[in-house]
């Protein structure tokens, strides 16, 4: 009996290390199996669009570097609360992520009775690209500047009208913060979507449009539009002639988009860590270089804690922009 007790003694704390050292290594081989099915982003917009495109980049990249198939899902509706709700409520296990985008920012300052918590409900894992917009005008007009826009304004309350693709997206707040800070009274004109508000610009009905690149870049380039300035705190690449709004005059102005990926709270951070190299070795091929340019792109790789406070400034920018013009979901 003494034996088998001698026994059972010397092989307990054996077997206790034994699973003491499984347990240490689970997390890392579960870490190294990582992806081991199909990986989807949730896109909160209709196919078609740039939180789509670069969602579709970025998966095809994801596929060939995991070895495993990324899909993109499409949940638009209700301004991207929909496809951000599917997100946030999934489970956080790192096969489910959210390609985001200004909205992301905008929506908490507009919407106080969104379905969950924009900061709470999500991780960040990378910022894959800033954007700007830039400042379109009918070369009908006399416009050659920005300063020739704020004395016209200045001398014509009221009278002077820019377009937006509707109330509460970004062009629309890009203008009221240009209203707030050259202290100018112009009329904004929401529209359902760019398209009619850049045909009404185009026929004169408007007289400028704080547009995004890709909307406005062949109008540009053929003449049908006279672009001003960019929004951004530098100048771009692509229009690398045209002066930042703040530049011409209008002392801290800034306005930038972005897009990036996020998953649902809880997601594991040697997870995100991962996705987070994968994003970083995405935008430094070929594909991403070339539409850089193209698209008036400024990609961004950096850490989730950096994405994290980046969208965080972004987000009390909105707010004052939001406040000052008063603006309520519709």
């Amino acid at each position: 009996m003494r034996a088998s007790v001698t026994r059972l003694m010397l092989t307990f704390p054996a077997t206790s290390l034994l699973c003491l050292t499984w347990l240490a290594v689970a997390p890392r081989s579960a870490l190294a199996a990582y992806p081991d099915k199909p990986i989807r982003i949730i896109v909160p917009f209709a196919p078609g669009g740039g939180v789509d495109i670069m969602a579709r980049l970025i998966s095809d990249f994801m596929s060939r570097d995991f070895g495993r198939p990324v899909i993109v899902e499409n949940r638009p509706g209700a301004g991207t609360i929909v496809g951000t709700m599917a997100a946030a409520s999934s489970a956080p296990d790192g096969y489910t992520l959210m390609l985001a985008s200004t909205p992301f920012a905008i929506n908490p300052s507009i919407n106080a009775k969104l379905p969950y918590d924009s900061f709470r409900a999500f991780t960040p894992v990378a910022l894959i690209a800033r954007s700007f917009d830039i400042v379109v005008v009918n070369p009908k007009l006399p416009f050659m500047s920005i300063q020739d826009v704020i004395a016209y304004a200045k001398a014509n309350p009221g009278k002077l009208n820019f377009g937006s693709p509707g109330i509460g997206s970004s062009p629309h707040l890009a203008g009221e913060i240009f209203k707030s800070l050259a202290h100018v009274d112009i009329t904004h004109v929401p529209y359902k979507g760019s398209a009619p508000a850049l045909t009404d610009l185009l026929g004169g009905q408007i007289q400028m449009i704080f547009s995004t690149v890709p909307a406005a870049a062949s109008y540009v380039r053929s003449g049908q539009l006279r672009a001003l300035a960019v929004t951004s705190a530098q100048r771009s690449a692509a229009y690398p002639d045209l002066p930042t709004v703040a530049e011409a005059g209008v002392t801290g102005y800034l306005v930038e988009g972005w897009y990036g990926l996020y998953a649902p709270t809880g997601t594991a951070p040697d997870v995100v860590n991962l996705l987070n190299a994968s994003v970083a070795k995405a935008i430094g091929t070929g594909v991403f270089k070339t539409i850089e340019t193209n698209e008036g792109l400024m990609f961004a790789p950096g850490t989730p804690e950096e994405f994290g406070r980046f969208v965080l400034e972004d987000a009390a920018r909105w707010q004052n922009a939001v406040k000052d013009a008063n603006i309520q979901a519709q």
